[in-house]
C-alpha cells in the first residue's frame, strides 16, 4: 500500500530483456536504505526490489505489468517517481494506493496558471464509472484531486512543490501517464452492481 506521497525520483541506469520481462537498474538516493524483496512504486506502478549495489538498485516488470503501463515505453536516462510502501503508524497524508495501475491516460493539455500547473488527460471511457468529481486519483503514482469529469477526461491542478520534485514537470500534451482509480471507489462500485444484478 502506498500514500501517492512521491518520496523521491529515480533516473533509468540500464534496461534488460529477458523473454518477456524487462529488468531495469536504478539510480536513486532511497537506493541505500531499499532491501530485496521490498515493495518500491514507480510511477504508480508496485514491483519488487530484486538488488540493491550502492546507490542502485533493481527490479523487473512482467509482460502484465509492461502491456498496462508506461513502463514499456521507459528508456535509459528517463525520470520515475519514487515512493515506499506506508508505514501504518505514519499519517496517510494522500489517499491509499495500491500501486496496481488500471489504464493508462494521455495528456491533452498542460497550462501554467501563474502558480500552479493544470493537466488535462484522456483515458478510456469504460473506466468511466470509477471517477467522480473532486474525488481521489493517481497520476504516475501521484496522489491528486480530479476535477472538470467529464466520460472520458479530467482535469488536475499541481503545486510548484509537487511539479519540481517529480516528474510532472516532464509531462507534456501528448505524454502517456500511469492511472489508478480510488480503491474505495471501485469497491463501492462492485457492491452497487452486484447488489442490482441479484435484484
Amino acid at each position: 500500500m502506498f500514500t501517492g506521497i512521491i518520496e523521491a525520483q529515480g533516473v533509468i541506469q540500464e534496461i534488460t530483456r529477458s523473454g518477456s520481462n524487462k529488468t531495469f537498474r536504478i539510480s536513486s538516493v532511497l537506493a541505500p536504505e531499499l532491501r530485496v524483496d521490498q515493495s518500491l512504486s514507480h510511477d504508480g506502478a508496485c514491483l519488487t526490489v530484486e538488488a540493491v549495489s550502492g546507490d542502485t538498485y533493481t527490479v523487473t516488470a512482467i509482460e502484465e505489468t509492461l502491456s498496462k503501463t508506461t513502463l514499456n515505453q521507459w528508456k535509459t536516462g528517463d525520470r520515475v517517481n519514487l515512493e515506499r510502501c506506508m508505514q501504518i503508524n505514519g499519517r496517510l497524508d494522500g489517499h491509499i494506493v495500491q500501486g496496481h495501475v488500471d489504464c493508462t491516460a494521455v495528456c491533452v493539455s498542460r497550462e501554467n496558471k501563474d502558480g500552479s500547473w493544470e493537466f488535462r488527460f484522456e483515458f478510456p471511457e469504460s473506466f468511466s464509472h470509477l471517477m467522480i468529481e473532486k474525488g481521489s486519483i493517481a497520476v504516475n503514482g501521484i496522489s491528486l484531486t480530479c476535477f472538470g469529469v467529464a466520460e472520458n477526461a479530467f482535469r488536475v491542478a499541481i503545486i510548484p512543490y509537487t511539479f519540481e520534485h517529480t516528474n510532472a514537470n516532464a509531462i507534456q500534451s501528448g505524454s502517456d501517464v500511469n492511472i489508478e482509480f480510488d480503491m474505495i471507489g471501485k469497491y463501492v462500485n462492485r457492491f452497487l452492481t452486484s447488489r442490482s444484478a441479484i435484484s
